[in-house]
């Protein structure tokens, strides 16, 4: 089990474990690292990525690819990634400084695809991925080489994840599950590299999928118009 694993608690488990006092954390407790990372972010968020927001707003691919690299060659892609994949394996509070700095620099829109990038685009595969999983995919989501996207919101289910109509079979030869289904307004979707993707098997459980973007059958549709 890796320390991301014993030190933090995964999935629904304030539904199990009892209500109790967590403790709160206020700036005057940061460390001298907490207070250098919140800098750096800052004047990555002023300098890189603000004077570039209209581009941003604008679906420009190509640059939104480029500042998301540019910030895990500075480590911000690998917080919560353990050390031996490459990333920093700090703590939550650093996640939350990190965060907080972006969208105090005017940069809401790149903070939800750092966001997913670094949590629900890698994260699963941080917990519940096999070595192999991991050694694959979290060298390369760690620098931005590799984008990840979370495949949860259906366009008749919403993110009401049991109600999901997408559908996971084992073929045949019982090496592999075969998906039939569609997902919608997935963040990093339009330029991710792999995705987890939610699906129902057998009828009656739920499981994540680690889908490459070059899976045969595999197709992403248009990009989605919304505010922002």
């Amino acid at each position: 089990m890796s320390p991301i694993e014993k030190n933090h608690s995964i999935g629904g488990f304030f539904l199990i474990e009892p209500i109790g006092t967590y403790p709160i954390y206020t700036r005057e407790q940061f460390s001298d690292e907490h207070n250098e990372i919140e800098q750096m972010v800052r004047e990555f968020a002023q300098g890189r990525i603000h004077e570039e927001k209209e581009e941003i707003e604008k679906f420009n691919k190509e640059l939104s690819l480029k500042l998301i690299r540019e910030a895990g060659e500075l480590g911000l892609l690998g917080i919560d990634i353990p050390e031996e994949y490459g990333g920093m394996e700090l703590d939550k509070i650093t996640t939350a400084i990190v965060a907080e700095a972006f969208m105090n620099g005017g940069c809401a829109s790149f903070l939800v695809t750092w966001s997913v990038q670094t949590g629900i685009g890698s994260l699963p595969i941080v917990w519940f991925g096999t070595p192999e999983q991991k050694k694959k995919y979290l060298p390369r989501l760690v620098t931005g080489e590799w984008i990840g996207a979370y495949g949860l919101t259906e366009p008749s289910a919403g993110s009401d994840a049991l109600s999901g109509k997408t559908r996971a079979e084992l073929t045949e030869d019982k090496k592999h599950y075969k998906l039939n289904g569609e997902k919608i307004f997935i963040t990093n979707g339009g330029w991710a590299d792999v995705y987890i993707v939610f699906a129902q098997v057998d009828g009656d459980k739920f499981s994540a999928f680690i889908v490459d973007r070059d899976t045969p059958g595999f197709e992403i549709g248009a990009e989605e118009k919304k505010m922002g």
